[in-house]
């Protein structure tokens, strides 16, 4: 079994997430009381969070770096980062360290397509939404995306920030975040990425008709899939 090197903390509670998927998939395949090597290097999210406010993506960037080069020291087989807004900076992880990084795109992707899906909603940070790190991937396999409008990008991460870092679940944000699916639907959504690992937090499939495609659920099986691999 490879040992996962998971970047963490961002926020922490989309991080305890990935940890239990990770072990419920590393047991359900070997059966008994098995779980994943694992090794976590968990941010202080406020300290990130400020970078990212204030545009400090390259002090960011190098944080990111010094974190995944303390997992690859540690005996870390392969680099998880546990959100999606800092694979803006996954490139430069993977330059800078020896071991590979699943990125979470990729796995994304590969569900998509299981579904021959081409045409998809996505709904995460504004970082993620309105910058063209996440975007150009999917174009690339052919997938067209669109985001919501300015208002609804600013409500998405409102809530992101303001209540789900913070385990704080509204049914008002709930309500609201299904209204904005909605009308992505309406414009041509066949599906709909939760491009922040909190937004599967507040809202499931058991909350629309529509694919969702729960970004925390997909990286984390595939990550675990990988680590129970032969080297």
């Amino acid at each position: 079994m490879k040992t996962i090197g998971l970047i963490g903390g961002l926020s922490w509670e989309s991080t305890s997430v990935y940890y239990s998927y990770i072990n419920r998939y590393v047991q359900r395949k070997l059966g008994g009381i098995h779980s994943a090597k694992c090794l976590l290097y968990s941010f202080d999210f406020e300290e990130i969070a400020s970078l990212q406010r204030a545009g400090e993506w390259e002090i960011a960037t190098t944080k990111m770096i010094q974190a995944a080069k303390c997992l690859q020291n540690g005996g870390a087989d392969l680099i998880v980062i546990c959100t999606n807004t800092m694979h803006l900076m996954a490139d430069d992880i993977k330059k800078a360290c020896n071991i590979p990084l699943v990125h979470i795109v990729d796995c994304v992707v590969n569900e998509i397509k299981k579904q021959n899906i081409s045409k998809v909603g996505l709904l995460g940070t504004k970082f993620t939404m309105e910058q063209s790190f996440y975007k150009d991937m999917l174009i690339q396999h052919d997938i067209e995306v669109i985001i919501p409008d300015q208002i609804d990008r600013q409500v998405i991460h409102d809530v992101i920030f303001g209540e789900l870092c913070k385990g704080d679940f509204k049914s008002s944000s709930k309500q609201a975040y299904i209204e904005i699916v909605n009308k992505l639907v309406e414009r041509g959504a066949e599906g709909i990425i939760l491009g922040c690992t909190e937004i599967p937090l507040l809202i499931n499939q058991d909350d629309t008709s529509i694919p969702l495609f729960d970004t925390t659920f997909i990286h984390a099986n595939k990550v675990a899939e990988i680590a129970l691999r032969d080297k």
